[in-house]
């Protein structure tokens, strides 16, 4: 997901996205864990994924003060 996008969207729908996100890393590392996981380089995606969308909610929350 790209900054752009996700500069776009709400508050509402940014803290959904995390909850979605963190919720397919769980997913993520426990197939990592077992060895069925076909592409370990999704892991790190989520990862930033998830920092990308909590410092956009970081710069919202400063613009509002």
């Amino acid at each position: 997901m790209k900054i752009k996008e996700i500069r776009e969207m709400s508050t509402a729908e940014l803290e959904a996205q995390i909850l979605d996100l963190k919720k397919e890393l769980f997913n993520l590392r426990f197939q990592h864990a077992t060895n069925q996981l076909d592409n370990p380089m999704r892991i790190g995606e989520v990862k930033k994924t998830i920092a990308r969308i909590k410092t956009v909610l970081r710069e919202n929350e400063l613009k509002k003060n």
